[in-house]
């Protein structure tokens, strides 16, 4: 049975609305879900023609890559260093990068490329010393003892109370002739720069960073748990929950939530940057795992 014009063009009308509706309510979750579709990046066209003309050399090894070298440090023939942002950070970065975590599958790298004069990434057993130092550095790892990024500042003031009055306790002297007070222990310790100056990551799978958390080396620090976030990585761990963050995420988010919570400062984006390889890597792979999309791009044109 045949419909009549009018009939049709409505029903067509209702479709049509119907399916904007829907395109809108997905375009909706999709921004819920992708904390990656609205950072404030530098322009991507330089990685868009390295992708598109392959795999360059390092000029530092000569090795064949693509968009950066992961054991120079530095970016591709193709990919000109002029033309990759550079970020500002409020603080030192070390990262502690597992010996058997895989050069070209991890994310540190991003951060040393983007923030070179930041950052500083060392291979275990390699672990720089933090004992003299334990009271302006903390480590980034979730556990029963982590505080947050708000507390960092009173739990380090505490830390440092706690040597002075430890040191002075030790020392060999006659309880007649010890004549500081508790009020002077804070003051010592007061004179002691608080401030956090360093901020340590684990770079390796979940499985495998019990090894490093658990060196002796790091156990004096202070120990902080980001808020809950969800990770975008395209490796995804199996069995782990989608709160556990690449090691490129971690950083952002860790600087994102010192910016407002301890600089007290509104973020407008300042650390975006260095999500600029992460963020375009993850919608190429977004792209190749999606051909539906395309496909339903192609019915709607």
């Amino acid at each position: 049975m045949s419909l009549s014009a009018p009939i049709f063009l409505k029903e067509r009308d209702e479709d049509n609305s119907k399916f904007v509706e829907i395109q809108q309510s997905q375009t909706t979750c999709i921004a819920a879900e992708d904390p990656l579709q609205n950072l404030c990046l530098a322009s991507q066209e330089v990685l868009k023609k390295a992708q598109q003309n392959g795999r360059s050399k390092c000029l530092k090894c000569g090795g064949s890559r693509m968009f950066y070298c992961y054991t120079c440090y530095v970016p591709v023939e193709n990919v000109p260093v002029e033309q990759i942002p550079h970020v500002k950070l409020p603080l030192k970065i070390d990262i502690i990068k597992h010996p058997n975590e895989t050069d070209g599958k991890s994310t540190a790298v991003h951060a040393k490329l983007l923030a070179p004069e930041f950052v500083n990434i060392y291979t275990y057993p390699c672990i720089p010393e933090y004992e003299e130092k334990d009271h302006e550095v903390a480590l980034v790892f979730p556990g029963p003892k982590s505080v947050s990024v708000k507390d960092i500042s009173f739990h380090l003031q505490k830390k440092s109370q706690n040597s002075v009055r430890g040191k002075n306790d030790d020392l060999d002297n006659p309880s007649v002739k010890r004549k500081k007070t508790e009020e002077q222990d804070l003051n010592d310790s007061k004179c002691r720069d608080t401030t956090l100056k360093k901020i340590v990551f684990i770079d390796s799978t979940w499985n495998q960073t019990n090894k490093i958390f658990t060196d002796e080396r790091l156990q004096g620090l202070l120990q902080v748990e980001l808020k809950t976030r969800k990770t975008c990585f395209w490796r995804h761990q199996k069995g782990k929950p989608d709160t556990f963050l690449s090691t490129i995420e971690a950083i952002y988010y860790f600087l994102v939530d010192y910016h407002t919570d301890i600089l007290k400062e509104k973020y407008k984006g300042q650390y975006d940057n260095l999500l600029f390889f992460y963020s375009f890597m993850h919608q190429l792979i977004k792209n190749a795992k999606c051909p539906e999309d395309k496909e339903t791009r192609k019915l709607t044109h």
